[in-house]
């Protein structure tokens, strides 16, 4: 099922005596999510995502703008008749009913033409339960389950009715880390098994980049970025999509472009050709950095993280807007732990330029 949001905007009161009457929550949001794709709201608390998954719903209304689920515009749909399914970040089961009901619940309330029996009805939530890997729980009570189970259980209750577009609002965030790795790959696995068209909001860029086809950078209600995972990594737009994305995150510096070099401090250390003289936010991914003790860019060494397949150089620089600079590096490389300073030759596609005043990306050829 293809989803076209057109100019999507949604304004709330302000309840503060200060400040603007109205609130914001999506501003003009227009994009269009292809059919069977898994698409990942992404960006921080406040920006709007979960606004957007409760207009897809129904749960709330649009001050402007129109939702349109393949040709049928449903923006005015009551909720109940949209054929979603939603799975809220509290999983929201019912305790006193077993996994089987939870599952079964949505298909009880069929009325008229869609009305069925009880033998279908448990077909249905078998089918859903082998989708999820319930088998054999399904007579346990939620408060039975361990957390990963019961999202689980949530997920199957969703799909059960066999929604048109699956919305899953923070799904993972009350589970812990293993938990969550093993979760999100269920969740991909059972996207790809439907193939209905699904859109996962979280906060957590890792999440959405592992699993997304792709994802929608948001901020305070305002598409920042469209694109698959790796080229929003790869060619960030604007400094807020640079920051935003990556762990650890990329380490920004003050600098500046004079004959078409870029400087960071006095060290020229990179290549800038096309780029105007003017200063600069200079932002380098930490895989951006290649060890060389005759390197162009010194910084002050504070500490050596061996982390397996990786090291993790730890250091420090007057012109860095992070507390510390992080780069990663292969374990093939040596760090002398005494040492005083450290020295890196720079990889220009991980070095990313923007306007200090715009924040917008300056491409450099």
């Amino acid at each position: 099922m293809k989803i076209v949001l057109q100019n999507l905007t949604k304004k709330f009161p302000n309840r503060s005596k200060t400040g603007p009457k109205e609130v914001v929550a999506v501003n003009d949001f227009t994009f269009e999510i292809p059919d069977g794709k898994l698409i990942g709201l992404l960006g921080p608390s406040g920006c709007g995502k979960s606004t957007t998954l409760n207009l897809l719903c129904g749960l709330e209304k649009p001050t402007s703008g129109s939702i349109f689920f393949g040709d049928d515009d449903v923006t005015k749909v009551p909720a109940e008749r949209r054929g979603v399914g939603f799975v809220f970040q509290n999983y929201a089961l019912y305790p006193h009913l077993s996994v089987r009901q939870n599952i079964r619940f949505p298909l009880e309330n069929l009325k008229g033409d869609q009305k069925l029996s009880k033998q279908e009805m448990n077909a249905r939530a078998e089918e859903a339960s082998k989708l999820v890997q319930l088998e054999g729980l399904m007579e346990r009570k939620p408060s039975e389950l361990s957390g990963g189970q019961q999202q689980r259980v949530a997920i199957a209750r969703a799909l059960v009715k066999t929604p048109r577009v699956l919305l899953l609002d923070e799904p993972l965030s009350n589970l812990d880390a293993r938990l969550r790795l093993q979760t999100r790959e269920e969740i991909r696995r059972i996207q790809r098994e439907t193939g209905v068209t699904t859109i996962f909001v979280t906060h957590d860029q890792e999440e959405a980049m592992s699993i997304s086809d792709m994802i929608v950078v948001m901020r305070d209600g305002v598409i920042q970025q469209i694109g698959q995972p790796q080229e929003v990594y790869d060619e960030p737009d604007n400094l807020f999509v640079a920051k935003f994305l990556g762990t650890p995150p990329i380490n920004v510096f003050k600098g500046y472009v004079k004959g078409e070099k870029l400087f960071i401090g006095d060290e020229a250390v990179l290549d800038a050709k096309g780029v105007a003289d003017q200063e600069v936010w200079a932002t380098i991914r930490p895989e951006g950095f290649e060890l060389d003790e005759n390197g162009p860019f010194s910084c002050a060494l504070t500490g050596v993280e061996v982390m397996g397949r990786d090291i993790s150089v730890v250091a420090t620089h007057p012109q860095c807007e992070n507390v510390t600079v992080r780069a990663i590096i292969s374990s093939r490389n040596k760090v002398a732990v005494g040492a005083q300073s450290v020295r890196f030759t720079l990889v220009p596609e991980k070095v990313f330029l923007f306007d200090p005043q715009t924040e917008e990306r300056i491409c450099v050829q």
